[in-house]
Parts: structure tokens; C-alpha cells; sequence
């Protein structure tokens, strides 16, 4: 009984442990500093460049880069707490 529950327990931590792991070894492309910079003005990425000037860092992106940061923009969670950058990749058309 005791080795039954001994197992038990350490099945249900490797489980959790395993599942938090998985959680945050997921990065958005939209938390990337790196990538996301150049549409904005300040280094707490907080103020937005003009239409313009998005539109020009939009396009001076590789094709998988706009294409992982649209597939985020389309997650609900992720989307939301990017609301106005992914406003204005829709704005866009994604790539033009």
C-alpha cells in the first residue's frame, strides 16, 4: 500500500513538472524583444511608431518572422495582451 502510494505520488509530480516545463519553454514571437523593437519608439516597448514606420519594419522582416507573429496575433491569450501591435499586422494584411 505505502510503495503504491509512494509511486502514485511521484507519477502525479513528474506529470506536473513535465506540463509546467512545457508551458514555459513556449515563447511568442510578440515577447521577443529583438523582434518586436523596431515597431516601437521606447525601450519599454510602449509607444507605437507611426503606420508608416510600422508598415516599413513589417516589411524589413523575413517571412517566417511575420508569419510566427501573425500565427500569435490569432491565439486569443497572446493576441490580447498584444491588442494594438496585432491591430495593425491585420491593418496590414499580414505581409502587404
Amino acid at each position: 500500500m505505502n510503495f503504491k502510494m509512494l509511486t502514485m505520488g511521484a507519477m502525479a509530480l513528474a506529470m506536473m513538472t513535465g506540463s509546467a516545463f512545457a508551458a514555459a519553454t513556449h515563447t511568442s514571437a510578440l515577447d521577443d524583444p529583438a523582434k518586436m523593437s523596431p515597431f516601437f519608439t521606447d525601450a519599454g516597448m510602449k509607444t507605437m511608431r507611426t503606420e508608416k514606420e510600422f508598415k516599413a519594419a513589417w516589411l524589413a522582416m523575413k517571412e517566417e518572422d511575420r508569419t510566427s507573429m501573425m500565427k500569435d496575433c490569432g491565439d486569443n491569450v497572446i493576441g490580447k495582451s498584444h491588442d494594438n501591435f496585432c491591430k495593425m499586422t491585420k491593418q496590414l494584411g499580414g505581409a502587404n
